[in-house]
């Protein structure tokens, strides 16, 4: 039962919170070390692999906007309880897989129980600590990175010899823990619930235009995983946009549907860039004789510590300011990473690793402190819509960006020598919703001669890194928007969280 209303922080609660969000990672970090592994045992296609992970992401951002509308009805405990099923079937499901379907599957139900842990865990942290509601989501989200830091190492040190199912049952452990703890605890009623703010001025936060935004990138990623037409996805939202919109009567807060777009570079530069990096570091962490996975695992101990000490920072630095520093530190990072070989690879990475370690749990503490009447609605869909648009905008774009570097390095490199590599290895023009492009023809490249192989694959290296440099452009449009919300504020006094107060008939 969600009784508690009034009391002091419950501190294990608290606890339970961010255990949930360590299994969370683990469920995430070990996958992607065991990925290659399901490749081989089940004779998987690049594409399959490739559709394992993107189900690992996708279903979070619908299960955290479809609970953060009901949370308040079912119950934060009850929610929670869904949560810890679905991670344990999905832990058994994969560990007893025949197949693509069965990790499929598996998978999904995962990333399901992911979404629900944050639609619980945003907003019982910020209802529990009301008055310092930033410092304490840095905190809660410290857990992800702690927990892609322990269940790396743990998994790292167990080797290749270990069978990759052991490796998947390391997610028990901090689910059965959270599993045991929350059945004890007594969970809050949202501030929202406890000031008497009703559920439909909790949807007018929101309003048709925030709702467009974040129903507009859920069903074209749903369109593009069931194959619907464009006119379809363009129906759909139309018809949900405008049902909310005159259920509402709102267009909801101009603030809030800023933050919601500033949320897209921040998802790009944060964790779609991830994936990059760790590619990027590949040829220098085996220089000096390490797994490139080792990387993920330092920048990750980066964020941790960061978070759990972002309290500090926030007590001199507002909000919005650690958010603007945050982004020119990332920019920085970025830029020099395209630029820099070995020892100095590792450098660039730290000072990018720095400037993201606060984007995610600060955005989210801004939404929180701005607009308490959205309760769990808006926590959330700032947290979904940052997850979605980290798997649909940002892989795809840098993606392109990859492509279309890599295309132009190798006739640039044919224009010097006089050879036909691009002519021999380089695909007929593709269109994509990013633009055209061409790209490498890895069926092709397959047959090249060693020589061949040898340059191409150094283009593709220096490719790679010019292609961070325009990504550059998210966190600069990043800092110039929080500056310009920075400016906003001092013309109004100030930025100051907004407190609620009970609302009487």
């Amino acid at each position: 039962m969600d009784n508690q209303t009034n009391s002091a922080p419950d501190r294990l609660l608290f606890l339970t919170c961010f255990i949930a969000i360590v299994t969370t990672a683990f469920g995430f970090i070990l996958r992607a070390i065991v990925l290659p592994e399901w490749g081989v045992q089940f004779n998987l296609t690049q594409t399959q692999l490739g559709e394992i992970s993107g189900v690992g992401l996708w279903p979070f951002a619908i299960s955290i906007v479809l609970f953060s509308l009901v949370v308040d009805k079912i119950g934060y405990k009850t929610s929670l309880g869904f949560a810890f099923i679905c991670h344990v079937t999905s832990v058994i499901l994969t560990v007893t897989a025949d197949g693509y379907s069965t990790l499929y599957l598996a998978t999904f139900i995962g990333a399901i129980g992911n979404g629900v842990v944050e639609a619980v865990a945003n907003p019982v942290v910020a209802t529990m600590f009301s008055k310092d509601k930033t410092k304490w989501l840095n905190m809660l989200h410290a857990g992800w990175p702690g927990g892609l830091v322990l269940g790396g190492i743990i998994a790292l040190l167990m080797g290749t010899d270990v069978p990759w199912e052991y490796k998947i049952a390391l997610t028990l452990i901090p689910t059965l823990v959270y599993g045991i703890m929350m059945l004890r605890r007594k969970f809050p009623l949202n501030e929202r619930v406890q000031a008497g703010v009703s559920y439909k001025e909790m949807l007018q936060e929101v309003g048709a235009v925030g709702a467009l935004v974040i129903v507009a990138i859920i069903v074209f990623q749903l369109g593009e995983v069931f194959g619907w037409a464009i006119w379809l996805n363009v129906a759909v939202i139309m018809l949900i946009t405008l049902l909310f919109g005159l259920y509402t009567k709102s267009f909801g807060q101009p603030l809030f549907v800023i933050l919601l777009v500033i949320m897209i570079p921040l998802a790009v530069t944060e964790l779609g860039t991830d994936s990059w990096i760790t590619d990027l570091m590949t040829p220098a962490m085996t220089q000096i004789g390490l797994q490139a996975g080792w990387i993920l695992v330092y920048t990750s101990a980066i964020m941790f510590v960061l978070r759990l000490f972002a309290g500090s920072i926030i007590h001199r630095v507002s909000p919005l300011g650690l958010l603007a520093i945050c982004s020119l530190v990332a920019a920085v990072g970025l830029f020099f990473l395209s630029y820099s070989v070995g020892v100095m690879i590792l450098v660039a990475a730290t000072i990018y690793g720095f400037g993201k370690a606060f984007f995610w749990p600060t955005m989210l503490g801004v939404v929180a402190e701005r607009f308490p009447k959205g309760g769990a609605l808006t926590l959330n869909i700032i947290g979904g819509l940052g997850m979605i648009a980290a798997g649909v905008i940002g892989a795809g774009v840098i993606g392109f960006v990859q492509d279309s570097s890599i295309e132009k390095g190798i006739r640039d490199y044919d224009m010097k020598q006089n050879t036909e590599l691009s002519q021999n290895y380089i695909t007929e023009e593709k269109t994509s919703i990013f633009g055209d492009y061409r790209a490498l023809d890895q069926i092709k490249f397959e047959n090249a001669s060693e020589t061949e192989v040898a340059t191409i694959i150094e283009i593709q290296h220096e490719s790679k890194k010019e292609a961070l440099r325009y990504i550059v452009i998210f966190p600069i449009l990043m800092f110039i928007s929080y500056m310009a919300l920075i400016f906003y504020f001092r013309s109004k006094g100030g930025y100051a969280a907004v407190a609620l107060t009970k609302q009487t008939d």
